[in-house]
């Protein structure tokens, strides 16, 4: 849901109009007002920068370490190793990474590094090898490591015992899931996401953005950042004349309209749009009300708001169905902060006069940044740079995430190169405040070009949803489950199935790339989809039930036993979630936990065919490895926005 914060930032002050009219949200056209918001914005401009401590992003709060973290576990060893190593070397970070290969379970990539740092230097190692086995010697003893090798030019092979990771899982199941949640750095971060346009229709392209930001703030959330959910609607710019003067014309009883009686919204603002196009008299009027509704009008700003009050119940619908939530700061909010946001940039003499414009040059592109247009109008860039100035210095963020298409790349480089000009942000990339554009592909139809209904129109995300259910209700009716469930569990798994296999869909890819949207493909339930996972759990679910064991009696009462290679694998993945968790959320991936998800339903599947569970002598060992996996995979559905099924 979305809460409407932007209201109150319209009576900061009288406005002034700009040229008319504007489409898309990069070009929406700004008023300059005068600003009540100067003086605290003058008070705090570089609070936040002077008081900043700079630290790495993806380091690890010092103060609390994750337990769940073998990575992070296995660096402190070698910390130590290293230390003992090369005594005169200092600030040697261990390279610890998980492997793959058949030597162990994780490896320390050091030595060849450490050699070409001290070859030439007198010490006692010939090359790369002896170097990686002075590490392995200098090893302290631990109970999670059950043996070490050096292979190939140094590279040092730890293999986990296998009882360590059995007490590990025992520990998380005992004492929550939670205690596996990374640690960053940081504790506040900004995640601007979704923002679709008011008075037009929430369409597919707003599908990525909802569920890729939806996503990252849950991680980032379960990783103890606190996450201010924005959306940055479209609430602000001249087009608000015409629609103000439609709706008058269309409606004499407005004030009383709902957005049952304006209907389609994005018929309304077509509609609109051709009247003004074509209608003279009418385009005069909607130009006059743009200097009213930008003049404080109350007339003209009552109507304003019912116009962005019927868009925000439509978007709510979406939000319900995605089970998003959002707090909504508009462009409107941040409008009356440009004016000084700029004063403050050409203060830093940032910005210049080009062509009856004003610009702020940007080493290393072609185009300059315009933040006040030819004819004293502000724009898109205005805007992100109040809004950037203002999450930076009032709401205190150090990490501000951005989640739109791939396409508005070039423009967020621009603005936090600028920024990092200003003196707002670090400028190193890996160091906070920082800002990152998160950017995503298009979303296409099986032809292969963008995806839209047969009549060219963009789809709209409230039917593609319907839709969803619909299919996913008929393939559960066609398995007879309308006849064992009741009418309530039908629409409950329906709903978590196709809404959860649209966003899995979507998720699972790299997000740089396009994707296909294909409703057979994402509803199959074979494969890498959503209800593919969905049914595993529901099945692992039915393992536990159909045992008869009372799992949360079995936590305290019996002991994981991983004597099976397939036991041991199983609980291995099962304990790389941390470190997953931290690589999605700090690379800002959620493929990275999509892949993860599938592999460890591949990783029980194979446990469960090659280990009886029920009736078997390790009966109790295995229900409690089952109940680790469905709790890790009901951790990954939440991270993903995805509503887990128990039964299918």
């Amino acid at each position: 849901m979305i809460v409407a914060s932007s209201l109150a930032a319209f009576f900061l002050g009288p406005v002034s109009p700009s040229q008319f009219f504007s489409f898309h949200r990069l070009s929406h056209l700004h008023p300059s007002p005068s600003l009540p918001a100067a003086d605290l914005l003058r008070v705090t401009s570089r609070r936040l920068i002077l008081a900043s401590k700079v630290q790495s992003v993806s380091t690890m709060a010092k103060e609390e370490q994750n337990v769940g973290n073998v990575k992070q576990q296995l660096a402190k060893l070698f910390e130590s190793a290293l230390n003992a190593t090369v005594p005169n070397e200092p600030d040697i970070e261990p390279l610890v990474a998980a492997c793959t290969a058949k030597f162990g379970d994780y490896q320390c990539n050091n030595a060849m590094g450490l050699w070409s740092k001290i070859k030439g230097k007198q010490n006692e190692f010939k090359g790369p090898p002896a170097v990686g086995q002075a590490i392995m010697r200098n090893l302290p003893q631990s109970e999670m490591v059950e043996s070490c090798s050096v292979a190939g030019p140094g590279f040092v092979n730890v293999v986990l015992s296998k009882n360590w990771i059995a007490k590990s899982l025992q520990k998380m199941l005992i004492d929550g899931i939670d205690t596996w949640a990374p640690r960053l750095a940081i504790k506040r971060a900004v995640v601007d996401f979704s923002s679709p346009n008011i008075a037009k229709e929430m369409h597919v392209g707003h599908l990525r953005s909802t569920i890729i930001g939806d996503t990252l703030a849950r991680m980032l959330e379960f990783s103890h950042v606190e996450v201010l959910r924005r959306n940055h609607v479209g609430d602000w710019g001249t087009q608000f004349g015409m629609l103000i003067e439609f709706l008058y014309e269309k409606f004499p009883n407005w004030e009383d309209v709902t957005e049952t009686a304006v209907g389609d919204l994005q018929a309304f603002y077509k509609a609109s749009k051709q009247r003004f196009d074509s209608d003279p008299e009418f385009k005069e009027k909607a130009q006059k009300a743009v200097v009213q509704l930008q003049g404080g009008e109350e007339k003209y700003r009552r109507a304003w708001a019912q116009i962005c009050e019927i868009s925000r119940n439509e978007f709510n619908r979406v939000y319900q169905c995605l089970g998003v939530h959002l707090e909504e700061k508009g462009e409107s909010f941040y409008n009356p902060y440009i004016p000084e946001v700029l004063k403050e940039l050409t203060s830093k003499n940032l910005v210049e006069d080009s062509q009856g414009a004003r610009v702020i040059f940007i080493e290393g592109f072609n185009i300059p940044l315009i933040v006040v247009k030819s004819d004293g109008g502000f724009n898109y860039a205005s805007t992100d740079l109040a809004a950037l100035w203002y999450r930076l210095n009032e709401e205190k963020a150090e990490w501000i995430i951005y989640v739109t298409d791939v396409g508005q790349q070039q423009h967020f480089d621009m603005v936090f190169r600028a920024a990092k000009r200003a003196g707002w942000l670090q400028a190193e990339g890996n160091t906070y405040p920082k800002a990152s554009h998160v950017g995503f592909g298009l979303v296409l139809g099986e032809d292969g070009k963008r995806f839209r209904t047969r009549n060219t129109e963009v789809v709209r995300l409230v039917d593609l949803l319907d839709e969803a259910k619909s299919r996913s209700k008929t393939a559960l009716i066609d398995r007879g489950k309308d006849i064992e469930w009741s009418e309530e569990e039908l629409e409950q798994t329906a709903e978590a199935v196709g809404y959860g296999a649209v966003k899995y869909a979507d998720l699972k890819n790299n997000r740089l790339t396009n994707y296909t949207f294909n409703f057979d493909q994402m509803l199959n339930d074979k494969g890498n989809t959503a209800v593919y996972l969905l049914y595993a759990h529901a099945r692992i679910c039915s393992i536990i039930r159909k045992s008869g064991k009372d799992v949360e009696e079995l936590k305290n009462t019996g002991a994981i036993v991983l004597d099976h290679a397939d036991e041991r694998a199983l609980g291995l993945h099962l304990l790389q979630f941390s470190e997953i968790v931290e690589e999605a959320c700090t690379n800002l991936l959620p493929n990275v936990l999509c892949e993860y998800l599938y592999n460890l339903s591949e990783n029980f599947t194979r446990f469960y065919s090659n280990c009886q569970v029920v009736g078997s002598a390790e009966e109790t060992s295995r229900l409690l490895l089952c109940e680790a996996t469905a709790t890790v995979m009901r951790k990954c559905f939440h991270l993903l926005g995805i509503i887990p099924v128990y039964k299918i």
